[in-house]
């Protein structure tokens, strides 16, 4: 391999001659070798670095014509978009376990931004920190990327997926509209429910999970850029943070703005905790969804067989024909996973001492993985399973008609104490509710056919 001599504040180091990093990004590469060059900074977050740093440019343009010239300018911007676009992805190498502000990853973002620009530029034009780093610190730059990262992925991604299951849940209602089913509680039958009330409980769920995952976007939107590195603004220009979000707002089509109190943005992660809570709650509900369909598809003969959900892969090396809900587990799967997240993320956002949140990257990493992971997680359980579901209305008929919670129905007219020993009788001698009710003397068998009325009970 060959390489180039760089050098910072601390001397020369060699580099990657193919690579756009410089010093800095290669004296963390050396120094963090943990994680096996598998558990990166998140391609989200360096994409809103691309996005950050451009935006900060073009507010430095603004406030600062004198240094941010025109030509700085446009090789800034240039570079940042190949940054955005992950074009220079392979430029990235750090490391999640690194320092705790992310300070070697804003340094990446900008050794890599100004060597491509220099590059563009075709001299030496710009330098990473008078430059890139024009008006900020890694203090603001990395809560900054986190927000941005979070909002877009989870407006962009998170919210379309759930917006795809609810699609097919809205169908699936439609579609079983008049179906009677046995209701069930504690994993006990229970009085009689629709099968349509049933999916409509699942779309509820995901509804209201967007709608707090879209009130905690609105806390995410505001960016700590502008507080350099304990929140005063040294070295910032009034009306920078302003045009810095303004800016951000326009690359991103989202409605960015400037923390009020910078002190409170550079130390506390309560939006991203509050965040990723409502990423749990859609995990939960995931969860809650998945264990339905894959009981209600049990069997195929031995299980409740309610429902049938399409067959995906062979379920088992050893037992020809069986076929399992992969789709349901791998959502379960997931949920697990976002659980524990969620408390590495509340851990991570307990530990900002003084002015400073030195837990950052791990919060982002964990945030991040989650949104993915249901993003993903969501399209592939609607597209593999949840769009193929159908109801086995002879299988919901028999145990409608063979549940014994059915009774419940009789409490008007002969107490639930009479309704008890009715339902006890009906399952001990193996006989129909309405011949145990009968033989009790409770009501003629008239009267019972009279009151008696399964498919009027939802």
């Amino acid at each position: 391999m060959e390489y180039r001599i760089e050098h910072d504040s601390m001397g020369e180091v060699r580099v990657p001659a193919d690579k756009y990093w410089a010093a800095q990004t290669e004296r963390s590469r050396n120094n963090f070798r943990i994680g096996s060059g598998i558990e990166t900074m998140p391609k989200e977050i360096i994409n809103a670095f691309g996005i950050l740093k451009r935006a900060a440019a073009l507010a430095n343009h603004d406030l600062r014509p004198e240094k941010m010239t025109d030509e700085k300018l446009d090789a800034i911007v240039e570079a940042c978009s190949e940054v955005e676009s992950l074009e220079l992805i392979d430029n990235f190498p750090l490391v999640v376990w690194q320092t705790g502000s992310g300070t070697q990853s804003n340094m990446n973002a900008n050794e890599v931004i100004a060597n491509r620009g220099n590059e563009i530029a075709g001299k030496k034009l710009l330098h990473p920190n008078d430059d890139i780093n024009m008006s900020q610190s890694s203090n603001d730059t990395f809560p900054t990327a986190m927000h941005i990262a979070a909002v877009l992925s989870l407006e962009n991604k998170v919210l379309p997926a759930i917006d795809e299951l609810v699609k097919t849940l809205l169908r699936l209602e439609a579609e079983n509209e008049g179906i009677v089913k046995s209701g069930r509680t504690h994993l006990q039958d229970a009085t009689p429910i629709k099968f349509s009330q049933e999916i409509s409980g699942w779309r509820s769920s995901l509804e209201k999970d967007k709608r707090m995952i879209q009130l905690a976007c609105d806390e995410l939107k505001e960016l700590a850029l502008g507080g350099t590195a304990v929140g005063t603004g040294l070295n910032a220009p009034d009306g920078f943070a302003e045009k810095a979000a303004a800016y951000i707002s326009q690359i991103t089509g989202i409605d960015f703005v400037t923390a009020p109190n910078k002190f409170h943005s550079l130390t506390s992660k309560d939006e991203i905790v509050f965040a990723h809570g409502a990423l749990k709650g859609l995990a939960a509900d995931m969860m809650k969804i998945a264990n339905d369909v894959r009981w209600l598809a049990s069997g195929p003969r031995d299980g409740l067989g309610e429902i049938t959900i399409p067959e995906n892969e062979p379920g088992s090396s050893i037992m020809p024909g069986k076929v399992n809900p992969t789709q349901c587990e791998q959502v379960t799967m997931v949920a697990v996973q976002v659980m524990g997240n969620d408390v590495a993320v509340g851990m991570a956002a307990s530990q900002g001492n003084f002015e400073l949140n030195v837990f950052m990257p791990v919060c982002a990493y964990n945030f991040l993985q989650s949104a993915r992971l249901l993003a993903e997680s969501i399209l592939s359980f609607n597209s593999n399973c949840a769009v193929g579901i159908k109801a086995n209305k002879e299988k919901m008929h028999h145990n409608l008609h063979n549940s014994l919670m059915l009774v419940t129905a009789l409490n008007p007219y002969i107490g639930y104490e009479n309704a008890a020993k009715t339902a006890k009788k009906a399952f001990k001698d193996n006989i129909s509710l309405k011949e145990a009710c009968v033989e009790l003397g409770f009501l003629t068998a008239e009267k019972f056919d009279e009151v008696f009325h399964p498919e009027q009970m939802v």
